[in-house]
């Protein structure tokens, strides 16, 4: 695996860049791109019709008598595709390139009839990998780009398809932009609150018995609130600076409803930065614990050698060869009747003195 393969596997983030000396503009397919398709949703205050496995041809058809249309296009190797949809819209090139090269920053740029919106979207919540998806929209029409299929749309396409009074029909292309980026942000919450329930639960068995594995979930997890935090960041800006600018195709009253977007944004931004430093927390009180373990350990097998010190020295004085005949010098306790048990209960006596003084110095 090279270096560049681990870092899209740690970070579920993939980056790629135009080649060096390209020109500004240049769409240049990944090879490992999906297969481009395209859902057509077609709006107006009265109705809506979807067009799955829509043509360019279903496109230009319908565009002028729609009051707001939605195109989806799911993958991105068909760069003829995405460069005839650009030119049908009227998207700028440089916004183009920037929805081909994925692993963008959050962003917003405005150009003169419309503005571009890159944001990451969790797309395997298990996995924890992302993807960019791109936002066109203007005053009646609104464009998405996703690497693959799967979102987090689908409570989006139900309120557009419920009857009547129906503010996704009737409030514009402005609207449904910010209904796709709000159904976005709210899809981080659950696994953000997964995450704080799987620390709750490493903090629980931490403090029972720690072990190894606690360890690894917590990099683990650490690991990916950072590049959650890498991603929320710069997606606060960039609904800062959407609700910030004043652009006629986002109408005063659909900042509002960016505004608290913004707000769940930063909602998650403290529940990540919560999560990091309880886990730093779970950190440190992990390899505290380990140490008081491997301290406690420690003390224990010095109290045994402590006890059996002298109990070794008094054996060893025992079991030297010395003939009680030769001098009384020469271990006349060799000659002793009841020597063996006297030898016992005095080491036991040893034993049981050391322990007990142990035990008043409060060391055990």
């Amino acid at each position: 695996m090279t270096k560049t393969e681990t870092t899209v596997k740690r970070t579920g983030l993939k980056r790629r860049r135009s080649p060096v000396g390209a020109s500004p503009g240049t769409l240049i397919a990944d090879p490992a791109a999906h297969r481009s398709e395209l859902t057509l949703t077609l709006i107006s205050a009265e109705k809506c019709k979807t067009i799955a496995s829509a043509s360019i041809d279903d496109v230009i058809k319908h565009r002028g008598h729609w009051s707001t249309v939605w195109l989806d296009c799911s993958g991105l190797a068909n760069i003829q595709l995405i460069e005839e949809i650009g030119r049908i819209f009227g998207l700028h090139p440089l916004a183009l390139e920037d929805v081909v090269n994925t692993g963008q920053r959050p962003k917003v740029d405005f150009f003169e009839d419309h503005a571009f919106v890159a944001v990451s979207m969790i797309d395997d919540v298990v996995a924890h990998r992302y993807e960019q998806i791109s936002v066109f929209f203007c005053q009646n029409f609104v464009i998405t780009f996703q690497e693959r299929e799967g979102d987090p749309f689908d409570p989006v396409r139900k309120r557009i398809a419920a009857p009547l009074p129906n503010r996704l029909r009737s409030r514009g292309a402005d609207y449904l932009a910010y209904a796709l980026i709000d159904a976005i942000v709210d899809s981080y919450f659950a696994p953000v609150e997964s995450a704080s329930d799987v620390v709750e639960r490493i903090e629980d068995d931490m403090l029972k018995t720690p072990h190894k594995q606690q360890m690894q979930e917590l990099q683990a997890l650490r690991r990916s609130s950072n590049v959650l935090k890498g991603v929320l960041w710069p997606l606060r800006d960039a609904l800062a600076t959407l609700i910030r600018n004043d652009v006629p195709y986002v109408k005063p009253e659909t900042k509002v409803f960016l505004n608290d977007t913004l707000d769940h944004c930063m909602r998650l931004i403290e529940l990540v930065e919560t999560q990091r430093d309880a886990m730093t927390g779970l950190i440190e009180m992990h390899l505290s614990l380990s140490q008081a373990r491997t301290g406690e350990v420690i003390g224990l097998l010095t109290i045994v050698s402590a006890v059996f010190i002298p109990l070794t020295f008094l054996v060893g004085v025992w079991g030297m060869n010395f003939d009680p005949d030769s001098s009384p010098w020469n271990m006349p306790e060799l000659r002793a009747y009841y020597g063996y048990p006297a030898a016992l209960v005095f080491m036991a006596a040893v034993a049981i003195g050391l322990f007990s003084f142990f035990k008043w110095k409060k060391w055990l």
